[in-house]
C-alpha cells in the first residue's frame, strides 16, 4: 500500500470514528431531502482529521506537480477555512478565503489575502453534492485573475458535483466518496 491509499484509509477510519455520516431524514442546505447527513463539522473541527486531509493533499499535489510558487490555497467561508488553513500549513503556500458575499464595510473584499493575476488556486471544500458553492467560489477567483483548475473535497456525496465542475474545466478531487463511508 502506498502512502495516498494508506492516508485514504486513515482518514475513512477517523470520519466513521467520530460518526461523520448519519442516517434518518434530513433536509439539506439546497432544501432537499436525504436519507443521511454528512456532518463535516464534526471533521473540521478535530485536528487529527485535519491534519490527515493536509497532508493527504499535499501528496496529491506533489505527485501531480502542482506544488507550484505562485499556489495559493483557497477556503470558502466557513466551512472550508479550517481545511484550508490546515492545508495551507502543510504546503507552505499562502491562503485566500473566498467570502459568500463582500463586507459591507472597510474593504468590503470579497477574498482576503493576496491574489495575484494568473496565481494558480487550489480550492479545498469540506462536502459537495452539485457544487453549487464552490461554483461560485471558483467564478470569483476567475474574475479576479486566478486559475482553478482543481478542486479537493474531504466528501463527494456523489450527486453531480464531479460533472458540474467538469462543465467549468474544473477537475474535483474528492478525498472520499459517500459510498465508502456507509459500511
Amino acid at each position: 500500500m502506498d502512502d495516498k491509499e494508506l492516508l485514504k484509509n486513515k482518514l475513512i477510519s477517523l470520519l466513521k470514528e467520530i460518526e461523520c455520516v448519519r442516517f434518518g431524514e434530513f433536509v439539506l442546505a439546497s432544501g432537499k431531502k436525504s436519507d443521511y447527513y454528512v456532518d463535516i463539522k464534526k471533521a473540521t473541527t478535530n485536528p487529527k482529521i485535519l491534519k490527515t486531509v493536509a497532508i493527504y493533499i499535499k501528496e496529491l499535489l506533489k505527485e501531480n506537480g502542482n506544488l507550484d510558487e505562485n499556489l495559493k490555497i483557497a477556503g470558502v467561508e466557513l466551512g472550508s477555512v479550517p481545511i484550508a488553513t490546515a492545508v495551507s500549513i502543510e504546503t507552505e503556500k499562502d491562503l485566500i478565503i473566498i467570502r459568500k458575499k463582500a463586507k459591507d464595510y472597510g474593504t468590503k473584499n470579497k477574498i482576503e489575502g493576496t491574489l495575484n493575476k494568473n496565481d494558480k488556486v487550489i480550492v479545498v471544500e469540506d462536502v459537495t453534492t452539485t457544487g453549487g458553492s464552490v461554483a461560485k467560489a471558483i467564478e470569483e477567483i476567475r474574475k479576479n485573475g486566478g486559475i482553478v483548475e482543481k478542486v479537493f473535497v474531504i466528501v463527494d456525496r456523489m450527486e453531480g458535483a464531479k460533472e458540474n465542475l467538469k462543465n467549468m474545466d474544473v477537475e474535483l478531487i474528492p478525498l472520499v466518496e459517500v459510498n465508502e463511508l456507509r459500511d
